[in-house]
């Protein structure tokens, strides 16, 4: 079982329950997921994950793009929710990865952490990133990606994530070496439970609701 399959088995098996105003939610506080090159191999040969339309969110994300017919047009429809903007979301932040990205390469230097912060708590939203913090740092001459989220939705959010920071990592040309996530609050909705229990089992394209 690859480790993102791990920490759903786990969040089943050991989970407590909460009440959200998005509805229940069985939930794990403070874990961590650490995950070498072949574990990310693992976990994207196993699990269904949207590449393309990951790899042009981030491609918008990074270029500060907040309207969400854009993101349609790529046949990204998952921010629709959130109205025709998206106010203080990933764009706002992510637009400043670019010149990070070309700062480590230029830079590479060991003793420095590269940090990209995300989530003004002074501006008024509509989706709060829950990603919260990357980081880069350079051992050895391998890349050492670190990232803190305060909350994740296990099935659609947390391996779109991962994926996200394997994408980043590639923009880096140092060979990487680990990713690192800190999950906060990982949950499951009590509308997924059943769903990824079947997943869990073995049977292919189980397909998740979207909590809002």
């Amino acid at each position: 079982m690859n480790k993102y399959y791990s920490i759903l088995g786990k969040i089943l098996s050991e989970g407590k329950t909460q009440t959200n105003k998005k509805g229940n939610i069985k939930y794990l506080l403070n874990q961590e997921l650490a995950m070498t090159p072949a574990d990310l191999l693992d976990i994207f040969e196993g699990h269904s994950i949207a590449r393309k339309k990951l790899k042009n969110e981030l491609s918008l994300f990074m270029q500060g793009e907040r309207n969400v017919e854009k993101y349609r047009e790529v046949g990204i429809n998952w921010w629709d929710y959130c109205g025709s903007i998206l106010v203080n979301s990933y764009p706002t932040y992510f637009e400043k990865l670019p010149g990070l990205i070309s700062k480590i390469n230029k830079e590479k230097r060991n003793s420095k952490n590269y940090v990209l912060f995300l989530g003004s708590t002074d501006a008024e939203s509509n989706q709060a990133p829950c990603l919260s913090l990357v980081q880069f740092q350079i051992d050895d001459g391998e890349l050492v990606v670190t990232a803190y989220q305060r909350s994740s939705d296990a099935n659609l959010g947390l391996p779109s994530d991962i994926y996200h920071l394997y994408l980043m990592a590639r923009q880096i040309d140092i060979p990487l070496k680990s990713i690192t996530l800190f999950l906060g609050n990982v949950h499951i909705y009590e509308t997924n439970l059943q769903r990824t229990e079947r997943l869990l089992e073995g049977e292919e394209n189980v397909k998740f609701e979207l909590n809002v």
